[in-house]
């Protein structure tokens, strides 16, 4: 796994989202099974590298996977709290939930801000670098007709069915073209990441591009059941 290479509006590295514009582009056995093997379709669930923090790869079951919650993510800045699309995206959900109840998020930071031609604050990455990963990618999902309005939270990557960990939350509504999996909308904390936005980035991706200037640690990530 090579690190992070930024190009404009773009990164050319594993489960880092490859931003372009519209125009240029414990255990419950229920919900939480590992494998050591891939998961059938339709998610695809396939060992990957690289494997930070790795804490199994999910074994996909419908019923698990269908039920509703929330997630709320405690970070330094404030609380973020999100409405899993688990209807629309349930591979996604059911991953993102996967590693949240296993503490893969907590005491992590958001690692990428976005405030030209794109509004977006990315998080998921345990080794903060933007190259990090679960140890698995699965399959994208929901995007016919997908866009990203502000509050929308949606999945990095690095081309098509390379989800892993990664993820971004759309701070100002936002022109992208339909390649990342939306799964979430924010029902929370919609000032805090204005908030963030607000104080800027260093540029050091590019203008507009670049690691918040006010720090966006994650203490821990909690699931609540609908």
């Amino acid at each position: 796994m090579q690190r992070k290479h930024w190009v404009p509006l773009a990164v050319a590295a594993s489960v880092v989202l490859t931003l372009t514009t519209a125009a240029s582009a414990n255990s419950r056995t229920d919900e939480h099974r590992s494998a050591a093997s891939a998961a059938p379709a339709p998610c695809g669930f396939t060992k990957a590298v690289p494997a930070d923090r790795f804490k199994g790869i999910p074994v996909f079951d419908p019923a698990a996977a269908a039920r509703p919650y929330s997630a709320t993510l405690r970070t330094s800045q404030g609380r973020v709290t999100f409405k899993a699309l688990t209807d629309k995206a349930p591979c996604t959900t059911f991953s993102f939930r996967f590693l949240a109840q296993r503490g893969y998020f907590d005491r992590t930071h958001c690692h990428r801000l976005t405030t030209q031609k794109i509004y977006v604050l990315q998080c998921g990455d345990p080794t903060g670098t933007g190259s990090g990963g679960p140890g698995y990618s699965f399959n994208d999902e929901n995007l016919s007709g997908a866009t990203y309005p502000a509050g929308t939270v949606a999945m990095a990557n690095a081309g098509p069915n390379t989800n892993g960990s990664q993820f971004f939350f759309v701070w100002k509504d936002t022109k992208l073209s339909p390649a990342y999996t939306p799964f979430g909308q924010v029902t929370g904390g919609m000032d805090v990441l204005r908030k963030i936005a607000a104080g800027g980035e260093d540029d050091q991706n590019g203008p507009g591009d670049g690691f918040p200037t006010l720090p966006v640690d994650i203490a821990r990530v909690r699931i609540a059941a609908h």
